[in-house]
Formats: structure tokens, C-alpha cells, sequence
């Protein structure tokens, strides 16, 4: 990035202690330094002599106390320093870095060839800044991207877009990279999202054989369109085009814990409905009630498990939004309840685009209380998207999102279980969006301002009439755009890919990169939403969409039906036991779920988060954990029948065979169509159900079975049960039952012992555990003291949220 045009903004003075840190004079302006956490700084600079104290809809939390931490100046330099890092301001040219209290390098600012610093440069309305990297060294985060997971020898550009939208690069006047790419390119940017947010990881040599990574993060609090170049082994930059500085940096090391603090600030995942969990089956197509029910009928009677039936825009009466059309939906309230008797949910798309048309209940409405974006000029801001002349309403405006809660809700009182938020990046079709203004407090602000923070505002609008029209019950929210924050309010799917290997492929690198970036529930369509899928890439998409945080399938208009059973009978088989197993799964999946509502762990998480002390594990991303201890290494290559499968330091066992091998090495995995490679981590235990339910509505089981991986050696692991509702947010008061395990090897005697908190909830229902040994045939097994049979390979006991201690002697 070339920065000679920026200049610095002045010399530093001297430092005003301040109760959670110090300000000082930088030039004309003023930077401030404080403690959020005695890990977490918050660093901000005024522009024209002003801080913005809010910049971003991003920041979800609340200071807590004063953090105890030394202020001392001298006269180069300034340091605030905690328990956990000292943060230095150089003086009296400015120069910033930081380092955690072994010594160990957080950042530090990069310089130019001239020796100039860059720790804060301007030109105009931008600002940029150059922080100092070596070889070697792993770029995580940014969220949403195409391409690698690890980013270094990229340029990045957040500014949300449609990628498939014709030409959507040249309505804008932005700095693109390659403006004459087209979106269905694996290697296009940007793309729907925008986070800023990245963990710089630098490799650690403590000794022979010990190396790993140590992390630090940093969240740049600031909506503007932005770029991030990691194409320089010296240094990465970071420019914005507008807005101030303020940026939160969380010393890490360790990736969950930066993670944790980076949701700290923006908001804990929420907790989703268990429905959510289920299968999804979505069609860009012009539904009819009866064509809607026919599709259910399909599915039960062919047995394929599934939660949830979605409509695209075609349920509507001439895209107008919250419409139904009077003819393919004359009574929906009526449809939708006699389909939730069949167990199916059903979730509706609601686009921000309103048609302009006199006599549109919502559009005059809107219109008549000036909730819609303007013009600089004040005039009403047209778009052309599906209705033709569009409308948008200013999301930014507290009233206007309270409007469009109302439309929610009367929405959901139809029937409508989710909503599928598409088209908020916002899309404006062939109409370039600049002119598109925002009103925060009279403000009349620019487009690129709230650009990218456009889908986030709408989430938080529709989450609103979700609660309004269910209180007490855990809204559902689909969004194709976001920023950074939405995970608090809303899933994502990773939009409009291909039918293809290749954006197979693409798609587990780009979901990696989103849970590592704060959002966990992702996942993307299934087999690919634009194009024809082949047999084999219907096979195996399923069997690896099976093993994510979000499933659904969904398909383009005009292209062929992608229904699990429009591939043959062998594909709608492989469908129907990947789905079965997810299902089975589906207590594993929730407890991961429940992890990260609370440390905001991802679901799909790389590799490298839970094993940053192995040096190979930071560029792999065809494979991946599902939660904390199951290693899912799907085909992403036609052809193929195995694949070669890194295993992290430790020990896994095969879940197909129950072969057990050691850590640190590659193995090769079988895989006939229609298998995809799993492996759990020994000494996990992995909670299932006994048979996989066609859908969750209603479903509370007897039993449970918790499937134990033996080590082979003395090892201790310990694993989670987390259950609730799965429906209402009655768990925020205790009403849930959280199951601790811990399976301990001790030569050949094995002990799983169970601890319980939680008070219960009425809808528990489970009265029995049955404890499978996976991989080992104990000889005795006594459960509290008595002895028990061994039945197909495990035991059964009563249990009722109570706890237990198993002894196996082997």
C-alpha cells in the first residue's frame, strides 16, 4: 500500500491520566488510550478535534470496573501498563506497540523506507495505518472472503456487495482490486460481508520441537468502507476512507481467548432455537400452498429428516414485501399451521426493498413518516431491485426500525417462524448506492458510512418483531449481508455459490474464516445455488453439509430441481443417512452451540484454534472440528475416493472404523461416495440421540446415548450434555440441565465420571443414558457401585439430570 501522500498528524505531547488510562495531544488532535480489560485496550483519535463515541452499532457491552494499571511518562515515550500487557506511545513522533507482560510482541507500529512511522497517517477523509509483521508469520479473520483462510498475500476491501449482481464493481467508486471480475470467481472481493477484525498469530520457538503460535487481535471499530493489505512479508496496512480511529486490541495469545474478548465487545453469539439445528429445505421458485405441501409430503414419506420449509420471493404479490399472493397463498396463516402439525417450520424471505407505489400499505406509511433514505438533495432515494422502483427504508433511524418491527411481527403472526433477510447489503440493482444517504440525529449522512452496516441494523430490526410477536421465545434470523456484531442477532449462509467443486471448496475455507471472525452459525447452500449439480457433487455436499453449523438446501430459479431425492436413488440415500446422522447428532451440535453463546467460540472452527502448538495446522483448511472434539476432513475434489487427512497432535479414533491413530500425522481416509472421513478426539464424549427423529418439533427423548472414545494410553479429557427447551429463553433463568463428563484412562481401568448444575426445566423428558464404548469392549462395567450388562457394546442406566460415576475395567 502506498502511503506517501498521507501525512502524520503531529508531535506528541503530554499525557492526562484519565481513570482507565491516559489521553494526550497528537498534533491538533487527541489520542486516548484506555483499559476496557486488563487484556483488551480500546485506542481512539479524534478527527477535527472530536472523538466519535459512536462510531458503529458494532460494540454491545457495558465498561466494567476500572482496571488497576501504571501510567509513567518520560520523555520518549508514554506506558500504560496491567497485569496482563504494557501499551507504549513513542514520543515525540508517534509510534504505538504493545507487548503482553512476558515481553512477547502484541504489535508494533511498521515505518516507511524514510524511517517515518506509520502508526497514524491522513490524507483528506482517509486515515491508514502500517503495523510490522515477519515471514512466516498467520493473518486469520476479516470474516466473509473467498480464497485461503489464512490471508496473508491478499488485499481485502470491506464494502458489502451482491457478487452476482452484473457489473456490481463498477457502481461503485471505490478502489476495487480487479474491477472486471466476475462474482462467481473463488478468488472475487469483496464479497456480502464486512468485519474488521484480524488475528495476527506469530510463530513462537520456545525450544527443539516446541513451536507455536501466539495471537493478538484487533477489531477497528469503524463502518467505512476499508481496505487490508497482507500482500507485504514486512508489514500489513490498514486503510479507511473515511471516519476516525478507534480500535480494540486484545492481547491473546491463545485464539479463544481473543475470540472470547472480541465478543466481549460485539456481542455474544445467541443461542439458537433447536429447530434452527434441523435440516432446511429452500427453492427460488414460485410456490404454490399446495406445491408446499407437497414438498413436505415428500419428505416424510421418504423419511429424510427436515425442520423447516422456506419461501424465496416468489411467495409474494409482486415482491411487494410482507405480501402474500392472493392467489398461490390465499390463506398462509391456515397453510403454515397445517404444515407445523406435520413438524415443518416456515421461514419467509423479507427484503429491505419496498416498492414504490401509491397504495402499498408499507410504502405509504413509510413515506408519510420519512423513514426512508434520501437523496443529499432530500428527495426520496430509488433503487431498482425486484419490485422495479424501490425504495429503502433508513435503518439507521431508531423509529424506522421500530416501524419495520411492527411489519415483523405482523408477519410472524401468520405463522412465519424465521425470516430470511437477502438483498441488505443493500443491493440497489444497476442504481449506484452513494446517493443513498442515512439520517442519525439530523445528520444527513454519507452512504459509505452505514453502507456496510446496513444488513446489521435490519437484523436488529427484525429480531425485535420477532420478540414482540413471540415473547419469550428465541427469534430465528437468516442474513445474507452483515457486520461486525451480527452474530448476536442473526445465522448467516455464505450466498450465492455455485454448483460446483470448486466453490465446495471455497465454501469450508470461507465459513473457517467467518466462526474465527465472531460468527458461528454458518453454513452454505446445498448442492450449490447457482448452476446444475452433477450426482457425485450432490453426494458429497450433502455428506459434508450434514457435519456444519447451518444446513440448508436452496437452488436458483430455472435450473432443475436440487431436492435431496432429484439426484437418483443412491444420492437420496447418502442424503438420508448424512441427515440421519446429523440429526443424531443434534445434542453434540447444541451443546457446541451452547459453548460459544457463552466464549463465542466458532461451531466450524479451523484447525489452528484448538491446536495453535502444532506448526502445521495454520494454512489447513479442507478440514475442520465440528464443535471440540470431532475432525471433519469431507472429499472437495471430483473424482476422488480418499483423501489425505492431517491429524493434530493428540490421539483420534475413526468413527467408521474405530482404528485409533496417533497425533501429528497424515493417514489416509477412505471415502466411497457418499462417506464422509470423521474422526473424534480420544477421550471425547459425544452425546447422541438413539435414533434420528424426522424433526425436531416436540421431540424430547427417553434416552441419550453418550459415545465414549477410549484412549489408548493413561489420558483425561472432559466433554458436555447441555439441555434445555430448545425453544424459549427460559435457560437465561437456570431452566436447563448442564452435564460435565470427564473420562479418565488409567491403565486398563477407565472411569467417566458426570457432574450436573442447572434446575431443570419441565419439558425434560430423558429418564435413561446408555454409555457406548466406541472403540474398546470392557470386561466389567458398574455404574455407582452396580454392576451392569454389556449390550451391543454398552450399558444402560436410569439417569434424570442426576449425577453418576461409571467404572469399565478393560
Amino acid at each position: 500500500m502506498k502511503l506517501e501522500r498521507f501525512s502524520a498528524v503531529g508531535a506528541v505531547g503530554r499525557p492526562v491520566r484519565e481513570a482507565r488510562g491516559f489521553s494526550v495531544a497528537v498534533g491538533e488532535e487527541r489520542l486516548r488510550v484506555e483499559l476496557v480489560r486488563a487484556d483488551l485496550a480500546r485506542l481512539s483519535l479524534s478527527r477535527g478535534g472530536r472523538f466519535d463515541e459512536r462510531p458503529t452499532f458494532a460494540s454491545a457491552f457495558a465498561l466494567p470496573a476500572p482496571i488497576v494499571h501504571d501510567v509513567c511518562a518520560s520523555g520518549s515515550e508514554i506506558l500504560l501498563e496491567t497485569s496482563a500487557l504494557k501499551l507504549r506511545v513513542a514520543r515525540p513522533e508517534l509510534a504505538i506497540s504493545a507487548e503482553r507482560s512476558d515481553g512477547t510482541p502484541i504489535f508494533e507500529s511498521a515505518r516507511d523506507a524514510s524511517g517515518r512511522s506509520l502508526a497514524y497517517v491522513v490524507l483528506n477523509d482517509a486515515f491508514a495505518l502500517a503495523r510490522r509483521r515477519a515471514p512466516g508469520d498467520a493473518l486469520f479473520g476479516l470474516g466473509q472472503r473467498t480464497g485461503r483462510f489464512e490471508r496473508s498475500g491478499r488485499r481485502f476491501l470491506m464494502w458489502n456487495v451482491d457478487v452476482l449482481s452484473p457489473g456490481v464493481l463498477r457502481t461503485n467508486r471505490l478502489d476495487v482490486p480487479d474491477p472486471d471480475e466476475h462474482g462467481v470467481s473463488t478468488s472475487f472481493d469483496p464479497y456480502y460481508s464486512s468485519t474488521p477484525f484480524f488475528q495476527h498469530g506469530r510463530r513462537r520457538t520456545a525450544g527443539p520441537g516446541d513451536e507455536r503460535l501466539e495471537a493478538s487481535g484487533f477489531f477497528f471499530d469503524n463502518g467505512w468502507p476499508a481496505e487490508f493489505d497482507f500482500r507485504d512479508d514486512a508489514a500489513l496496512f490498514v486503510r479507511f476512507f473515511g471516519g476516525a480511529y478507534t480500535e480494540y486490541v486484545f492481547a491473546g495469545p491463545e485464539l479463544g481467548r481473543v475470540l472470547e474478548a472480541f465478543s466481549f465487545v460485539t456481542g455474544r453469539p445467541q443461542l439458537p432455537p433447536l429447530w434452527s439445528l434441523g435440516h432446511h429445505q429452500c427453492r427460488w421458485h414460485d410456490y404454490t400452498d399446495r406445491e408446499l405441501a407437497k414438498i413436505a409430503e415428500q419428505y416424510r414419506e421418504r423419511g429424510i429428516p427436515c425442520d423447516a420449509l422456506w419461501l424465496d420471493i416468489g411467495h409474494m404479490n409482486g415482491h411487494r414485501v410482507f405480501t402474500f399472493h392472493p392467489e398461490r397463498f390465499p390463506e398462509p396463516a391456515s397453510t403454515f399451521s397445517a404444515l407445523g402439525e406435520r413438524g415443518f417450520r416456515v421461514v419467509t424471505i423479507v427484503d429491505p426493498g419496498v416498492k414504490i407505489e401509491a397504495g402499498f400499505g408499507v410504502f405509504d406509511e413509510g413515506k408519510a413518516q420519512g423513514l426512508f433514505s434520501k437523496t443529499e438533495s432530500g428527495t426520496l432515494y430509488e433503487g431498482i431491485v425486484w419490485p422495479g422502483r424501490t425504495a429503502f427504508p433508513d435503518f439507521v433511524q431508531e423509529r424506522t426500525r421500530a416501524f419495520w418491527a411492527e411489519l415483523v411481527a405482523k408477519h410472524a403472526a401468520r405463522g412465519v417462524a424465521g425470516i430470511w433477510n437477502d438483498m441488505n447489503e443493500p443491493a440497489t440493482g444497476p442504481i449506484e448506492p452513494f446517493s443513498m444517504r442515512f439520517d442519525r440525529d439530523g445528520a444527513n449522512d454519507p452512504h459509505e458510512r452505514w453502507h456496510n452496516q446496513y444488513a446489521l441494523l435490519m437484523a436488529f430490526a427484525t429480531r425485535a418483531g420477532l420478540e414482540k410477536a413471540r415473547p419469550g421465545e428465541r427469534p430465528f434470523i437468516l442474513t445474507r449481508a452483515a457486520f461486525a456484531g451480527i452474530q448476536r442477532v442473526a445465522a448467516q449462509w455464505l450466498g450465492d455459490h455455485a454448483a460446483s467443486f470448486e466453490h465446495l471448496r471455497m465454501g469450508v475455507a470461507m465459513a473457517l474464516g467467518m466462526g474465527i471472525s465472531g460468527q458461528p452459525f454458518v453454513g452454505g447452500d446445498v448442492p450449490g445455488f447457482a448452476g446444475v449439480a452433477e450426482p457425485e457433487l450432490a453426494a458429497r455436499w450433502f455428506a459434508y453439509a450434514a457435519l456444519t453449523p447451518f444446513c440448508r438446501c436452496h437452488h436458483e430459479l430455472g435450473s432443475g430441481d436440487h431436492y435431496p431425492w432429484s439426484f437418483g436413488a443412491e444420492v437420496e440415500a447418502i442424503a438420508r443417512s448424512a441427515l440421519e446422522l446429523r440429526y443424531r447428532l443434534l445434542p453434540y451440535l447444541y451443546t457446541a452451540f451452547r459453548e460459544s453463546s457463552e466464549t463465542g467460540a466458532p461451531v466450524q472452527r479451523p484447525l489452528v484454534f484448538d491446536f495453535q502448538d502444532d506448526p502445521r495446522v495454520a494454512t489447513i483448511d479442507d478440514q475442520f472440528l465440528l464443535g471440540d472434539a470431532l475432525l471433519v476432513a469431507p472429499i472437495l475434489d471430483a473424482g476422488r475416493v480418499a483423501r489425505s487427512t492431517y491429524l493434530p497432535k493428540g490421539e483420534f479414533i475413526d468413527w467408521h472404523t474405530k482404528a485409533a491413530h496417533p497425533g501429528a500425522s497424515d493417514v489416509i481416509s477412505p471415502a466411497p461416495l457418499g462417506l464422509c472421513p470423521l474422526y473424534a478426539r480420544a477421550g471425547a464424549v459425544i452425546p447422541m440421540l438413539a435414533e434420528a427423529p424426522l424433526t425436531t418439533m416436540g421431540h424430547a427423548p427417553e434416552l441419550v446415548e453418550l459415545h465414549a472414545f477410549v484412549p489408548s494410553d493413561d489420558a483425561r479429557r472432559t466433554s458436555a450434555l447441555y439441555e434445555d427447551d430448545g425453544l424459549s429463553d427460559a435457560f437465561l433463568g437456570g431452566a436447563c440441565v448442564d452435564t460435565r463428563f470427564e473420562l479418565e484412562r488409567a491403565n486398563d481401568r477407565v472411569m467417566l465420571r458426570a457432574r450436573v448444575t442447572g434446575a431443570g426445566f419441565p419439558e425434560l423428558r430423558r429418564r435413561r443414558f446408555r454409555v457406548v464404548f466406541a472403540n474398546v469392549v470392557p470386561r466389567e462395567v458398574r455404574v455407582n457401585g452396580a454392576a451392569l450388562a454389556l449390550v451391543d457394546g454398552g450399558v444402560v442406566f436410569a439417569n434424570h439430570a442426576e449425577p453418576f460415576e461409571l467404572v469399565a475395567e478393560l
